[in-house]
């Protein structure tokens, strides 16, 4: 407590009691697959799909990668990873692209620089500035997207060398041999288009799954929080090409499952393979693939969809499209609305047409349909995940707890170090409690009541003396989901008016 050693009068600030447990975000999806240019095995943060196209070049031939990115910002979502996959091969390595001379500089592009560069040459800014300052603008096409402040001298820190070589991602400078280097004067040069190094032809399944240590594959993405949703729609295109088999499949798709898993808190957006009829897919998914988690939801059959890169309808894997479902949804309703009976924006076709005697095949087994209905468009319907534990049957339900295990980890980071006893029992009840009814409140829990809804229990019993001299706070909590109402029954009777007629 403070000293008090003059007369006067103290304010002071005073920690309340009531630590307020915000809900984190359910709707950021991640995507794995081939890409036309930009970094590989690095996941990049887009947030719209202009903003992808210009880091990873937008729709090219045989990617399935750009198809599901723009289908999940059209569906509604918000955010994204990208992890661009398929390396250079290691004996097809790009030529170097010819330098352009620029006063006493080379300048030369990138490899993953795109088409349509330029560099402009312009006067520092200022009145009177010194004769080694100049502006050095890097072009695509009309736009200016780099600029750098730059000098001649080597003993200062904007050196031209060292600023562009440290900063650019577009173009590289060097010195030109046997010239002084001088400011250069004001002009435009164009440079020559760098060809980009030729991807790897053998797409095996380690390049997927990656290596947690050196960030790559689905390894970069465990540094990742933020992500829910986990999609590998180019999987199938390497498949289609015959660069991985089923076998393959099967392996990469069990380490986005594995991975989800592992971090706990996101759930794999997994495709059929292409072409399969209603039985044949039911076989895959019963006899082949066999899988059993509840972090994972499986979508059939494939979308039809513009292809822009092709001037024509093409069909494509149906996870990116979901994805953005599941974060439109997220926004519109909440994460316990299950994500199905929604529209699925983009799709013009299916590559198979189901009727509900084939989907009768399907659902008991946990593969979500896409369906077209006359006069309401195609939609995904279904929601279940891939688990045998009726308790984890429904995918909303496993987003959900997601969603609460998140929030309230990270709502409750200040008990850390705090003197365990029953001050703080009581704190950990109250903000929980306050967390758990403003959910109930919104319909994610089951209950006329808040008290039927769930229970907080954090006192003496389950922290008995033992446990606090083991440094531990146990708090248990349990909650009643809301399940979706996936079969709805009308009963109707016939029945005769009975009443009898009194004479008079």
């Amino acid at each position: 407590m403070p000293q008090y050693l003059s007369p006067g009068v103290y304010v002071e600030e005073v920690q309340t009691g009531a630590r307020p447990i915000e809900g984190v975000g359910t709707a950021v999806a991640a995507f794995v697959g081939f890409a036309e240019q930009g970094p590989f095995h690095r996941p990049t943060l887009v947030t719209s799909w202009n903003q992808y196209a210009q880091l990873f070049g937008g729709f090219a031939e045989g990617a399935y990668l750009p198809h599901a990115v723009y289908g999940y910002f059209s569906n509604g979502g918000g955010s994204a990873y990208v992890v661009r996959v398929g390396g250079p091969a290691a004996d097809a390595a790009a030529p170097a692209p010819e330098p352009v001379a620029v006063g006493g500089l080379l300048v030369a592009p990138r490899p993953d620089a795109g088409p349509d560069l330029s560099v402009e040459i312009a006067d520092a800014d200022g009145e009177n500035p010194p004769d080694d300052r100049f502006k050095l603008l890097v072009r695509q096409g009309t736009k200016v997207v780099e600029t750098f402040d730059v000098s001649t001298r080597k003993n200062v820190k904007n050196y031209v060398v060292t600023q562009v070589g440290e900063r650019s991602t577009l173009v590289t400078v060097t010195e030109r041999p046997g010239t002084a280097l001088s400011k250069p004067e004001r002009q435009s040069v164009t440079l020559a288009a760098a060809e980009r190094p030729k991807e790897s032809s053998s797409v095996d399944a380690a390049e997927y799954i990656g290596d947690a240590e050196e960030r790559t594959g689905f390894g970069g993405l465990e540094s990742i929080d933020e992500v829910t949703m986990v999609a590998v729609p180019d999987l199938m295109g390497a498949y289609q090409r015959g660069a991985i088999d089923l076998e393959g499949v099967k392996t990469v798709q069990l380490a986005v499952i594995s991975h989800c898993e592992q971090m706990g808190d996101r759930v794999a957006v997994l495709d059929s393979p292409p072409g399969l009829s209603a039985q044949q897919v039911r076989g895959w998914r019963q006899d082949t693939a066999g899988y059993d988690s509840k972090h994972a939801a499986l979508y059939y059959p494939w979308i039809t969809v513009f292809d822009p890169a092709a001037g024509r309808n093409s069909t494509v894997p149906p996870s990116g499209h979901v994805a953005g479902v599941w974060a439109r949804n997220d926004v519109e309703r909440g994460v316990h609305k299950a994500p199905a009976n929604e529209v699925i924006r983009g799709a013009v076709d299916l590559e198979l047409t189901l009727s509900k005697g084939e989907q009768d095949l399907l659902n008991p087994v946990g593969i979500n349909c896409v369906r077209a209905f006359p006069g309401r468009g195609i939609r995904i319907w279904g929601a279940r995940t891939l688990s045998s534990d009726p308790a984890w049957r429904y995918l909303n339900v496993r987003r959900l707890f997601n969603y609460l295990e998140e929030s309230i980890l990270l709502g409750t980071q200040w008990v850390v170090f705090e003197p365990n006893d029953d001050r703080l029992w009581s704190s950990i009840r109250r903000n929980i409690t306050a967390f758990l009814t403003e959910q109930w409140r919104r319909g994610a829990l089951f209950g006329r009541t808040a008290q039927e809804a769930f229970y907080v229990k954090c006192d003496r019993d389950n922290n008995p003396q033992e446990s606090i001299d083991l440094g531990q706070v146990v708090c248990e909590i349990g909650v009643a989901p809301v399940k979706p109402a996936e079969f709805v029954v009308f009963r109707l009777a016939q029945f005769s008016d009975s009443t009898s007629q009194v004479s008079e």
